[in-house]
């Protein structure tokens, strides 16, 4: 299995994001998604921005991936989107079904939000062109072993391994509203959380992070000690998504447990020291999505 590292969904300060991935180019991570896929008002990095450092990463040996919005809504970002799909030196994962529309007939990924929960939906667009497809983060590992078994020749399977769930997308901006912002004057606010912002329950329950339009789990999904299993379903790509902290330690820690290096369970309790409230792995379980196995809850002591 290879590591991916998935697409920034956070909106950080232009110098920091550029040091990050000057870093992420010296890390053993093979796969690096590239782009804005949540807000197109995220604009302190722009198009020939990540394409020049697309550039760079792959001068480095990386297998670079263009990554494009889950959700439209305006001629602007059809334009953007135009413009990655037609661009021809990268691959592109796809995020919706208009980017799958424009790269039809080309190789491409189908990111989670094109949402692909059945092997006839893998048949039809793997007749257009798609290489590799990422699990539905809120679908089970059962689930994941039979659509295994219908998964068309010359398709690879990636799942998220690591990070906050994107759980939805929405025309509101939620870190605008809770700043009592319209979303037109949102003043960018999501640069003053790199990691989303974590709302709670009356209980004092953490379980919601708000990311702009996106909707996260406050918990953080790991599955570092499913590894094996990974193998057995025949996963080709384990992904980590980028955090503000540490994304290099946790990207060396999976690495290690996928070369045989570090057993997993050490690497399960390190990896509970870097998240922003605990874990979380029901989803891939069968279970409500922010619940923790048992092993999970040990690691938080």
């Amino acid at each position: 299995m290879r590591l991916s590292l998935g697409p920034l969904l956070y909106y950080w300060p232009k110098e920091e994001t550029l040091a990050f991935y000057d870093r992420i180019a010296e890390s053993p991570v093979e796969i690096v998604y590239l782009g804005e896929t949540v807000c197109s008002k995220r604009t302190l990095l722009r198009l020939d921005d990540w394409l020049a450092l697309a550039e760079r990463l792959a001068a480095a040996g990386k297998e670079v991936v263009l990554s494009t919005l889950a959700l439209l809504e305006s001629e602007a970002e059809l334009k953007r989107l135009r413009r990655i799909c037609g661009d021809g030196r990268f691959l592109v994962e796809a995020n919706d079904m208009g980017a799958v529309q424009l790269l039809a007939g080309r190789p491409f990924v189908a990111g989670h939000s094109v949402n692909i929960y059945n092997g006839r939906t893998l048949g039809l667009l793997a007749r257009e062109g798609l290489r590799r497809w990422v699990f539905p983060l809120e679908l089970s590992a059962e689930t994941l072993a039979e659509l295994q078994r219908q998964r068309p020749e010359g398709v690879e399977t990636e799942v998220l391994a690591w990070g906050r769930l994107p759980l939805a997308y929405s025309a509101r901006c939620f870190t605008a509203r809770a700043h009592n912002l319209p979303k037109d004057d949102c003043q960018y606010r999501c640069l003053d959380y790199p990691d989303g912002l974590t709302l709670s329950a009356q209980d004092e329950t953490r379980f919601l992070a708000l990311n702009g339009i996106q909707t996260q789990s406050a918990r953080t999904f790991n599955l570092v000690t499913e590894m094996d299993r990974m193998r057995e379903l025949g996963v080709d790509v384990v992904r980590i998504s980028p955090q503000s902290l540490k994304t290099e330690t946790v990207i060396d820690l999976f690495h290690r447990v996928l070369q045989g290096d570090l057993p997993a369970a050490e690497a399960d309790a390190r990896l509970r020291r870097l998240m922003p409230v605990g874990p979380c792995d029901g989803y891939w379980h069968g279970g409500a999505g922010m619940a923790a196995t048992e092993a999970a809850v040990r690691s938080i002591g």
